[in-house]
């Protein structure tokens, strides 16, 4: 089992910065992809970002990419996601999740990870 536990959410003005962090235990954190989700209101849940179990690979989400960089501490076991030029759009509960299959690929497709947090909400006001 894998426990995660987000942080670092919260309401943030349009073009602001945010940084979330993730903090997991129970297995062996280098064992393990992680990932980041978001879901907004009546929306489907969906991929933001993941790195590889050595922080070597990343994905980002088009939207995403050239403001939020994801990169993960394996001494500290935590991940994060640093959030930068926030937008209304970005609004959304976020949440960290692993996939402990280290021999795979690392993924942007939600079924792949096996475990998941209990969400962190990021709010930008316009």
């Amino acid at each position: 089992q894998v426990q995660l536990v987000e942080s670092g959410g919260g309401l943030v003005q349009t073009g602001g910065s945010l940084r979330l962090s993730c903090a997991a235990s129970g297995r062996t954190f280098s064992n393990l992809h992680m990932g980041w989700f978001r879901q907004a209101p009546g929306k489907e849940r969906e991929f933001v970002a993941a790195i590889s179990w050595s922080g070597t690979i990343t994905y980002y989400v088009n939207s995403v990419k050239g403001r939020f960089t994801i990169s993960r501490d394996n001494a500290e076991n935590t991940v994060y996601l640093q959030m930068n030029s926030l937008q209304p759009e970005d609004t959304a509960v976020y949440y960290c999740a692993a996939d402990s299959n280290r021999a795979g690929s690392i993924s942007t497709v939600r079924v792949r990870y096996n475990y998941w947090g209990q969400g962190t909400q990021v709010t930008v006001s316009s």
